[in-house]
C-alpha cells in the first residue's frame, strides 16, 4: 500500500500557539494552568497537556460557571488560559474576574473576525455569521454583535431572518466551506444588495480543503482523515473527501484503522485536522505503510 500524507496535515500556527501560551506557563512551575473549555478540539492532544499540568475545566460551550477550589495561594500561581476558539467579552470578563492571571490564546484569524464584527456592530450593523451555531468560537463571536447577530448554515436560514435593515454584514465560522460561503453570501445579497462581505475563513483551512483535492490528483483511492470528532475543521475534511466521491475513514487514533477495508486500496490519502498533532499523524501512517 503507498501512502500519500498532506503537507497540510496536523497543526495549524493558532492551534500551535495556543498550546505554546499554555505550555510556557507549565514549564515555569506556575500550575495549575487551566484552560476554559478544551483548548483545542483533540481529547489525545489534552489528556497529553493534562499530564503536563494543564487542566480543561468548564465546558465545551464555555457558558458554565467555574468551581476551581483554590485558596488565595494557589490562585496566586494558577493561570486561566482563554482556548484557541475565543470567547465572549462578557466571558472574558468573568474569567478576568476569577483572581487568577490571565491569559487570552485565541487564534488571531478568530481575533480578526472578532474585529470586523465588532467595528461594524458599533456602528449599527447587523451580523450574519455562516457557522455551527453551537460551535464555540461562533458563540464567542455572537457576543460581538451588540444583540444583533444571526447565524446561518443554509438558504432556508437566510430566508428565515428577520428584516435587517440597509446596514448587514457577513463573516464566516473560520472553518467553513469557501465555495458554500460564496453561495450564500450571493443568495444573501439577493436579499440585502448592499451587504458588506468578509470571507473570514481561515488560511489553513482553505489550504487543508485544497490538499484533498490534492491526494485525489496525485492518485489516492480512499483517504485517512485523522482527527476529533468534536473538530469542525476535521469533521469538515471528512465531509469534503466524500464530495470528492472518495471513500473516507475518519478516525481519531491509529488504532481505529479499519486495515481489512484499507487493503483493497492501493493508495491512500492522509489528512488531518488543524487540531491532531503530529504523533497520531505518523502512528497513523506507519501503521498503512505496514499494512499487507
Amino acid at each position: 500500500m503507498k501512502v500519500i500524507r498532506a503537507k497540510s496535515a496536523g497543526f495549524c500556527w493558532g492551534v500551535e500557539r495556543a498550546i505554546d501560551i499554555a505550555k510556557e506557563f507549565a514549564t515555569k512551575g506556575r500550575r495549575p494552568v487551566f484552560t476554559d473549555g478544551p483548548l483545542i478540539h483533540n481529547s489525545q492532544m489534552m489528556e497529553k497537556l493534562e499530564s503536563e499540568g494543564i487542566r480543561e475545566v468548564g465546558d465545551y460551550e464555555s457558558r458554565s460557571q467555574l468551581d476551581l477550589n483554590l485558596d488565595d495561594s494557589q490562585r496566586g500561581k494558577a493561570v486561566m488560559v482563554v482556548r484557541a476558539h475565543g470567547v465572549s467579552p462578557e466571558r472574558r470578563k468573568y474569567l478576568k474576574s476569577l483572581g487568577m492571571e490571565f491569559r487570552d490564546a485565541t487564534c488571531p484569524d478568530v481575533g480578526t473576525i472578532a474585529g470586523h464584527i465588532n467595528t461594524h456592530a458599533s456602528k449599527g450593523f447587523s451580523t450574519v455569521i455562516f457557522g455551527d451555531p453551537k460551535h464555540p468560537e461562533v458563540i464567542g463571536l455572537m457576543g460581538y454583535t451588540r444583540g444583533r447577530g444571526h447565524v446561518i448554515k443554509n438558504e432556508g436560514d437566510i430566508a428565515s431572518l428577520p428584516p435587517l435593515g440597509d446596514k448587514v454584514c457577513l463573516v464566516s465560522q473560520s472553518t467553513m466551506f469557501t465555495f458554500e460561503f460564496e453561495r450564500l453570501a450571493e443568495c444573501l445579497k439577493r436579499v440585502y444588495p448592499g451587504v458588506l462581505v468578509f470571507n473570514t475563513i481561515c488560511g489553513a483551512t482553505r489550504e487543508r480543503q485544497g490538499d484533498v483535492r490534492v491526494l485525489a490528483e496525485q492518485g489516492a483511492e480512499a483517504i485517512v482523515v485523522i482527527g476529533g470528532r468534536h473538530s469542525a475543521n476535521t469533521v469538515k475534511l471528512a465531509a469534503l473527501v466524500e464530495k470528492y466521491g472518495l471513500p473516507c475513514f475518519h478516525v481519531e487514533t491509529a488504532e481505529e484503522l479499519d486495515l481489512n477495508r484499507l487493503r483493497q486500496y492501493s493508495v491512500v490519502g492522509v489528512t488531518a485536522g488543524a487540531s491532531t498533532p503530529g504523533f497520531l499523524i505518523d502512528e497513523a501512517c506507519a501503521k498503512l505503510t505496514a499494512a499487507q
